[in-house]
């Protein structure tokens, strides 16, 4: 347990006008909000199961164990409803993951794979299978806590938010790549119709004419009310688009302000080959954005000094992986994850918040009132358990 646990971990404010070059200053004051614990619920499964999605009544739960590649569908008091793994050469497998599973209202799952978006009902059958864009042909998945895709609504139509996966016959080792890139698929659900949006804009960090892998750029996103907010990982900022399934104009960017953010930095494009995927935990990102009743949530991590990690990977590879483990725990309390509030009509900040003591800071999952977090697992004991904390934002 302790040795997956660290395998799996290593895998303010200033908002600015597009339309006007000057800059608006950070309210010095702040929302007086906190996170008030309301209830838990316990999924009895012995593994290393993680919370993935919730639905937006919080009633049905999706978890992933990755020792045993199940799938875990809960009800709101943690009992396992179904448990399911479609892999294999089948028709309704969906091949290498490539996102965790979401639900979808109260009977459905959707599960992104190498081999398409497949939805299955809660007894596990397919119900629908819709192709990519394009093949895949390959592909590298760091999994976290409540870092899905996302189910939106837009004028009563279902839609699927997704990473995009299209190549567009280039790699993170060409201009090309850099110069064509869309960070998001809009999928409708009910037809299968896709469209790509939001490239990287004017002044982006990824534009620096350095080479960049896949996580340094994950998006983080969320759709609310014909708004669509964007981070790309590693660059602290929020953009935020008007949307629609047929278009994306960028209306504002919400510069973030985050204290020991480790900036990533670029290697050498001619590091870079055609085929090749990566990822690396560990680094300074936005790793996700909600919307829930008028507020922007974006929560983030700071990052790891990367020398500081490289130690740790020495000790990994040379055996001494209790060492490893521990050294790596201890980068970890040095740089604890946080989360940030903005008011979603004005984008105004309102406060920082950190992660609930003894919470995983891998991230956590929202519905249309309360935010869960994983308890995170002690090293030294193999436990049979997993504890979802269920909390409200409130304002004191």
């Amino acid at each position: 347990m302790k040795l997956r646990f660290f395998f799996l971990l290593l895998l303010s404010i200033l908002i600015y006008s597009c339309s006007s070059p000057e800059e608006k200053s950070q309210s010095i004051e702040s929302v007086d909000l906190t996170l008030q614990l309301t209830d838990s619920l316990d999924l009895d499964f012995l593994g290393a199961p993680i919370l993935a999605s919730t639905n937006p009544k919080g009633s049905r739960f999706a978890f992933y164990d990755s020792p045993s590649g199940k799938i875990i569908i809960s009800d709101d008091e943690g009992n396992i409803l179904d448990t399911l793994s479609k892999k294999g050469d089948t028709p309704d497998a969906y091949g290498f993951m490539i996102d965790l599973p979401v639900i979808w209202e109260d009977e459905k799952l959707i599960q992104v794979g190498m081999n398409g978006i497949f939805i299955y009902d809660e007894d596990g059958e397919m119900l629908k299978k819709i192709n990519h864009p394009e093949d895949m042909g390959g592909a590298a998945f760091m999994y976290m806590t409540g870092k899905t895709s996302k189910i939106t609504e837009i004028n009563g139509t279902p839609y699927f938010l997704m990473n995009s996966i299209r190549t567009r016959d280039t790699y993170a080792g060409e201009q090309k790549f850099y110069d064509t890139y869309k960070a998001i698929e809009l999928v409708n659900l009910e037809t299968g119709e896709s469209n790509d949006f939001i490239p990287f804009e004017e002044g982006s960090r990824f534009l620096d004419g350095k080479g960049y892998i896949q996580s340094d750029y994950l998006p983080a996103y969320a759709e609310s009310k014909g708004k669509l907010f964007i981070s790309h990982g590693g660059e602290p900022k929020v953009w935020v688009y008007d949307f629609s399934p047929d278009s994306a104009v960028l209306d504002t960017a919400i510069a973030l302000n985050i204290p020991q953010f480790i900036p990533i930095e670029g290697s050498d494009r001619k590091e870079f080959s055609k085929g090749s995927y990566s990822v690396r935990g560990g680094m300074a990102a936005i790793r996700n954005i909600f919307v829930q009743n008028g507020k922007i949530i974006v929560s983030y991590y700071p990052g790891i000094d990367p020398l500081e990690m490289e130690k740790a990977q020495k000790l990994w590879e040379a055996g001494d992986e209790e060492a490893a483990s521990a050294f790596y725990t201890k980068l970890q309390e040095k740089s604890p994850p946080g989360i940030l509030i903005f008011d979603e009509g004005s984008l105004e900040f309102l406060t920082q918040l950190d992660y609930p003591e003894k919470t995983s800071n891998g991230g956590f999952i929202v519905d249309k009132e309360y935010i869960y977090f994983q308890r995170a697992p002690d090293p030294d004991v193999e436990e049979d358990f997993l504890r979802i904390y269920k909390m409200k934002l409130v304002e004191e």
